[in-house]
C-alpha cells in the first residue's frame, strides 16, 4: 500500500495536482471527502465542520497536539481529533491513495508516504485564484494576496501546534513542485511517475 500526501500553498494548484495524480494512477483520492466523513459521523453539516476547522478557534487552547489529544477537550479540538482518526483509518484500509492537506504527511509518517509540497510565485497564485473566483471583478489583487497570506499563515500555525513541525519546510518533503508557468494537467503524469519511482526504489510495488 502506497500513500502520496500533498501539502500546498494556497492558490498553488496543489488540490488539482493531487486529483489529477490520483486519476493518472487510478488511486483513491481524499480531500473534501475527509471533512464529509467527519461531518457524517458527528451528525454535523460538512460546511460547518470545514468552517470550524479552518477558523482554528482552538488555537487559544493550551495544548500540544503532537503530544496528546486528551489534554483538553472542546467541540473544536474534538473535530480536529476526529479528522486525524479518519485520516488514520484511510491509511489502515490498505488502499493506494492521494491525500491533500490536513497534515496527513505527519499523521501517517509511520506509513512512509511520498510527501509533496506544492508552491508557486505570488503572481501565479493570484492568477489561479482569480480564474477560479465566482466574481473576480469585485475583488482586487491586493485583497486576494492578503487572503493567500492569511490562509498560509493559518496553515503554518496549525502545523506547529499539531506537530511541533514547521509548515513549508522543504526538508520535510521528498519533492517540491513549483507550479508557476505550468499547466497542472501537464505536471500530473510526471509527478505521478516520480512518485512511482520513489516507491519502487523503496522496495514497494504500485
Amino acid at each position: 500500500m502506497n500513500i502520496i500526501t500533498i501539502s500546498r500553498e494556497f492558490g498553488s494548484g496543489g488540490r488539482e495536482l493531487g486529483k489529477r495524480m490520483a486519476d493518472v494512477l487510478h488511486w483513491d483520492y481524499y480531500d473534501r471527502e475527509i471533512i464529509e466523513t467527519v461531518a457524517k459521523e458527528e451528525g454535523l453539516d460538512a460546511d460547518f465542520v470545514q468552517a470550524v476547522l479552518e477558523r482554528h478557534e482552538w488555537w487559544t487552547v493550551p495544548i500540544t497536539f503532537h503530544q496528546s489529544f486528551t489534554i483538553c477537550s472542546s467541540p473544536n479540538t474534538e473535530l480536529l481529533a476526529k479528522q486525524k482518526e479518519v485520516i488514520e483509518r484511510i491509511a489502515a484500509s490498505g488502499r493506494n491513495c492521494v491525500i491533500v492537506g490536513r497534515n496527513a504527511d505527519y499523521f501517517l509518517r509511520d506509513y512512509k508516504p511520498f510527501r509533496i509540497l506544492v508552491c508557486a510565485e505570488m503572481e501565479a497564485k493570484l492568477r489561479r485564484c482569480r480564474e477560479r473566483a465566482s466574481n473576480p471583478e469585485t475583488i482586487t489583487d491586493r485583497e486576494i494576496e492578503r487572503q493567500i497570506k492569511r490562509i498560509d499563515r493559518s496553515r503554518a500555525s496549525v502545523r506547529e501546534l499539531m506537530t511541533g513541525d514547521c509548515w513549508g519546510n522543504r526538508t520535510c518533503y521528498h519533492l517540491t513542485v513549483n507550479t508557476t508557468d505550468w499547466e497542472i494537467k501537464a505536471l500530473a503524469p510526471v509527478t505521478a511517475e516520480f512518485a512511482i519511482r520513489f516507491f519502487e526504489r523503496d522496495g514497494r510495488q504500485e
